[in-house]
């Protein structure tokens, strides 16, 4: 077989259809986010980032910045080690415990990222459970799906948000089988938030274990950080409350929240975390000085939250096509692969405005969309700038406009 012509003739397709993916090449400065500076054929360009997962500008927080400084100084760089063969630093132990207090949960699980903490749990969570069976959402996000897959247990999809399916479909299950019911508290792609008091409600009516993704929600809902799950004073409804250290809270890894026994029990048969280096300390400290801070401190999630109601008036105003949501993720409708990805291109070379279009497979084709993600540093002249800029293009492509 010729391994480069199938290749090749794969990666043709992508760019036919205007779905390969090109990698902005950007320089991020502390003090200055969300401007970067972008290199493009030996030159740099001033841009503003629009798409960024780091919600609430912390990757860049004096505190972070300085706690990881510090804990370089203090440990050195690596963790050494995987977490049982001399790799757990003591701010490892601290930042665990930290994120059992914030979901308050008995104990927390520090994973290398939140595509990890997902595959790993719920992975092992579905292979080891006697005779599991998986009812996930159909949106869920892809390392919640490997997971799944990978534990070959008995899988159903329940409709997307839909306590009702989900009901009908548990109510078919044989009595004393084991139920996990996964799901998300906000989705990624189009912002919506989950029903989770009514998930609870009908996973428990059937002994189901509860496990919910919270990456797009920790650090940005609730009083402390804490999520939807926190803000709707429902995290102990649910067993498992998953999250990440690299969108909200500005740094890297992931974690999951439960019961002692529960985490102790992934901890001990999860290969995914028993076979992996360690975070290295500077992140884990990095991450505690994240949460402290945001345990604390309304300002960033207050300023985010109008900073996108800004934009979303904004846009309504020029009749550019928008999901609407109850979350802080604005997907602006193109539902063309082609023109998706043109926009995209001209704003970033002409007008210095750097987001990402999302295409197939990451959401349906006919569905093609640019994510917004409105920060707290985002200006008032950011903002106008964006949507003038989306008008004009918009008028260009002959896209159609939203009646208000």
């Amino acid at each position: 077989m010729d391994f480069e012509a199938f290749f090749g003739e794969k990666l043709e397709t992508l760019h036919e259809d205007g779905r390969y993916r090109v990698f902005a090449d950007l320089e991020r400065h502390a003090g200055s986010f969300p401007k970067a500076k972008r290199h493009v054929d030996g030159k740099t360009q001033d841009v503003t980032v629009w798409c960024s997962n780091d919600y609430l500008g912390m990757g860049q927080n004096p505190a972070v910045m300085n706690a990881m400084k510090n804990a370089v100084d203090a440990y050195g760089t690596g963790a050494g080690g995987t977490r049982n063969i001399s790799g757990t630093n003591h701010t490892h132990v601290l930042l665990e415990q930290e994120l059992a207090d914030l979901h308050r949960k008995e104990s927390a699980l520090l994973f290398t990222s939140g595509y990890v903490s997902n595959w790993a749990s719920l992975g092992t969570l579905a292979s080891l459970l006697p005779n599991c069976v998986v009812f996930s959402d159909e949106k869920n996000h892809a390392s919640m799906i490997e997971g799944i897959r990978h534990s070959r247990a008995e899988k159903h999809i329940f409709k997307h948000n839909d306590w009702h399916d989900l009901d009908a479909k548990l109510a078919k299950v044989a009595p004393g089988r084991s139920i996990i019911v996964a799901f998300e508290s906000i989705y990624s792609m189009d912002g919506d938030i989950a029903p989770i008091a009514e998930i609870c409600a009908v996973a428990k009516k059937y002994g189901a274990l509860t496990y919910l993704d919270e990456v797009h929600a920790v650090g940005m809902y609730g009083p402390r950080g804490g999520g939807v799950s926190e803000e709707r004073g429902l995290a102990d409804q649910l067993d498992v409350i998953e999250g990440t250290l690299g969108k909200a809270f500005g740094v890297m890894g992931g974690y999951i929240t439960a019961s002692t026994k529960l985490c102790d029990f992934i901890r001990s048969f999860a290969s995914g975390f028993i076979f992996t280096t360690a975070l290295p300390p500077a992140l884990a400290a990095g991450a505690l000085a994240s949460i402290q801070h945001l345990k604390q401190s309304a300002a960033e999630r207050d300023m985010q939250k109008a900073n996108v109601a800004k934009v979303r008036a904004g846009l309504e105003k020029m009749g550019i096509p928008y999901m609407p949501n109850d979350g802080h993720i604005i997907p602006v409708m193109v539902g063309d692969a082609k023109k998706a990805k043109w926009i995209s291109d001209i704003l970033l070379d002409q007008y210095g405005i750097y987001v990402q279009p999302i295409n197939y497979p990451t959401v349906p084709v006919k569905t093609e969309r640019l994510r917004i993600t409105p920060g707290p540093l985002h200006s008032d002249d950011d903002i106008r700038h964006l949507v003038q800029s989306l008008s004009e293009l918009w008028s260009q492509c002959a896209l159609a406009r939203q009646v208000a």
